[in-house]
């Protein structure tokens, strides 16, 4: 569509009074800037720009895109924030409330650093399956997931996850499920903000912890090895720290290398840290979940697949502009945002 720039003689805007009816306000359609704005937050500008013509024949070059999605981050973060849209389908769909928190490094003009990222959902609870089953099923996916990210000091990001469960109407926190890794600021954030949460170690981080354990006291791939990990990971799914205890207490009862002690008393203390944390075979019965992989797939492709561009380094401010972007995107209110753009 082609249209006339004209200049009002009186009050000197370059507006025409069909402006408004017709979308043009902002001098790009809501169309053209849902568009733009989708493909900023997939690759670079410059990829954004090529995909734009091939697919649909727009030339827009890559300021032009860097500029829409520059103005259009501040108000969809906003929507997002603000909007009852966003609140009332959370509340409204069905399913178990799940809090999952993660980061990952970013390359920025001052340095690598963390990008933490934070996700509500509800999920409707699977059939129960026992632990040796746990590796076949498949969970359903989120009813309705919101997503939100930033390069935040940790008590401030953490001030974020009371704040959003304030405003999804979640009275009681008790009936939230943290799943996450082991990091300590994680649980005592959890601690001040979810107060009553039922906490869940991520399975996959706890395997690991025990893998690199086995790995210091038997040769890697060998026989030995190879046991100790099988053994172990259905002493913890099925007992969880009462499984796995007694086994690393009797090895420490025997005779180790200085450097082999050392890794075994540091995985016996990373378990009783987390020991209240670690029900799985209790929750593979209910039919909940037991991993926090789905916040690790939003850091991935949320956002380390646009953030985290060969060569790119972004400056703060710009970044966690972007993050806002690529969050609503992720979540379950990408649609609703447009429909009710100006």
């Amino acid at each position: 569509m082609q249209r006339r720039y004209d200049k009002c003689l009186l009050c000197g805007l370059p507006e025409h009074v069909a402006d408004e009816s017709l979308g043009l306000e902002e001098n790009y359609t809501v169309g053209l800037r849902r568009l733009a704005v989708r493909a900023g937050t997939t690759g670079s500008f410059t990829d954004a720009a090529e995909s734009l013509e091939e697919y649909c024949g727009l030339k827009l070059s890559r300021d032009t895109i860097r500029e829409l999605c520059r103005k259009e981050a501040p108000k969809m973060a906003a929507w997002h924030r603000d909007s009852a849209e966003v609140h009332e389908q959370f509340i409204k769909a069905e399913g178990e409330i799940e809090f999952l928190t993660d980061g990952t490094c970013v390359n920025t003009t001052e340095g690598w650093k963390e990008v933490k990222t934070a996700l509500f959902t509800k999920r409707k609870l699977d059939e129960g399956v026992l632990p040796d089953q746990w590796e076949d099923r498949d969970l359903p996916e989120p009813e309705v997931t919101v997503a939100f990210a930033a390069i935040e000091k940790k008590d401030r990001f953490r001030r974020r996850w009371g704040q959003w469960s304030r405003r999804l109407k979640i009275e009681n926190t008790s009936e939230v499920s943290v799943l996450a890794d082991g990091a300590a600021w994680i649980w005592d954030a959890a601690a001040l903000e979810l107060c009553g949460a039922e906490g869940v170690l991520d399975i996959y981080h706890a395997l690991e912890h025990l893998n690199d354990c086995g790995k210091v006291l038997y040769k890697s791939e060998s026989p030995e090895f190879l046991a100790w990990q099988e053994e172990t990971k259905w002493e913890l799914l099925w007992k969880g720290f009462a499984g796995i205890e007694p086994r690393l207490e009797q090895i420490l009862a025997g005779r180790l290398k200085k450097h082999q002690r050392q890794k075994v008393k540091r995985t016996l203390n990373y378990f009783r840290t987390h020991s209240e944390r670690l029900c799985y075979a209790r929750r593979l019965a209910e039919g909940r979940s037991i991993g926090s992989g789905q916040v690790e797939g939003a850091c991935k492709n949320m956002i380390g697949r646009r953030l985290k561009q060969t060569g790119a380094r972004w400056r703060i401010r710009r970044l966690n502009a972007m993050a806002s972007l690529c969050a609503v995107r992720y979540s379950s209110q990408w649609k609703r945002y447009w429909q009710n753009a100006k």
